[in-house]
């Protein structure tokens, strides 16, 4: 208590971490209640926040990419904060697309594409809440950018594309280790091995030469901070909504309603929200339109999900009679010459 007294961070700071502890505390209750094997989800929550996010967030920061301002509750150099908000994100976004009829090697694509969206208001505001803390000059966040590369509101264009890796990679593997548990009769061990697994190869691949060509057209570094960092962007953006357009086309195993699936809406509203209420707090209006930009664009799309899963109808299904299968039956004998 002595030391919270004494070193009180910025309040925006701590607004926003209660904001995200009060949404994670709704996602984690709410899969342990709704999931069919609560203690399986429960590990993937752990597995992606403190296996998969807080170290690969550690290694960026031990590596100067960016910085995190202070916070009461750290995991090493990261708040806690960040790798809740990124499993409230992968889980909630693998949670809706599992009741939309869509292709399943799509449904990584689109968990990174609810992530990009998400990040196109974060980002800005996070990084524009600069406050003096024990001496030093921060935003929540600070992204150490090379002079001369290619941004937005001095975040790298690339840190867009990142999300999309970022949450592609966990969201496949955890969809791959779902498949083994099913497949292996819904085994405990398998339950309990998968996602720590899925966390550990997702962090393996986020390192190697694939996603320095995922996001700079090129296995080295030369191409970073130039022009395919939009390039790749638009991409992922792009490719993102086609397969929306083509392999979902608003088909739907069943409905997405606030009151059954409530935190799948609720994590990009208060996201979202979160970022209008400190553009407006703290006069951050030069992001206005990209916050907006990025809201609207995502409540289009929750919008027609929400849509498609209220136009949704059960499958008839039709018993067979004793006389409806004699009618059937004789309607499908060949005719006599």
């Amino acid at each position: 208590m002595h030391y919270f007294l004494q070193n009180p961070i910025p309040l925006p700071w701590f607004f926003s971490d209660l904001i995200v502890l009060a949404l994670s505390l709704v996602v984690v209750i709410f899969i342990i209640n709704k999931s069919k094997h609560p203690a399986v989800t429960f590990l993937e929550a752990f597995a992606i926040i403190f296996v998969y996010t807080s170290i690969f967030e550690n290694f960026a920061i031990v590596n100067e990419w960016y910085v995190y301002g202070r916070s009461y509750l750290m995991v090493g150099y990261v708040p806690l904060i960040i790798p809740l908000l990124e499993m409230d994100i992968i889980l909630m976004s693998l949670w809706g697309l599992d009741k939309m009829e869509i292709p399943t090697w799509c449904k990584p694509f689109i968990a990174g594409f609810f992530g990009m969206l998400l990040d196109f208001s974060l980002d800005p505001v996070m990084t524009r809440l600069v406050y003096r803390f024990e001496g030093l000059e921060s935003g929540k966040w600070t992204w150490l950018l090379p002079k001369g590369d290619v941004n937005i509101f001095d975040i790298p264009v690339y840190n867009f594309s990142g999300w999309m890796l970022f949450t592609l990679y966990i969201a496949a593997f955890l969809l791959l280790g779902r498949w083994w548990f099913k497949r292996s009769g819904y085994k405990t061990w398998v339950g309990y091995t998968y996602p720590f697994l899925a966390a550990i190869l997702s962090l393996i691949v986020l390192v190697t030469p694939l996603s320095r060509i995922l996001l700079w057209v090129s296995h080295s570094f030369w191409l970073r901070g130039t022009n395919a960092e939009w390039v790749m962007m638009i991409f992922y953006l792009v490719f993102s909504v086609f397969l929306l357009a083509v392999f979902w086309r608003g088909r739907m195993k069943e409905p997405i309603t606030f009151k059954d699936d409530l935190p799948f809406y609720l994590v990009p509203i208060v996201s979202h929200g979160m970022s209008l209420l400190f553009v407006f707090t703290n006069g951050i209006y030069e992001v206005l339109w990209l916050v907006l930009l990025a809201m609207f664009a995502n409540f289009a799309v929750l919008a027609v999900i929400y849509y498609c899963g209220y136009r949704f109808k059960e499958p008839v299904k039709t018993e067979n009679t004793p006389d409806r299968e004699k009618s059937l039956s004789a309607s499908e004998s060949p005719s006599s010459a």
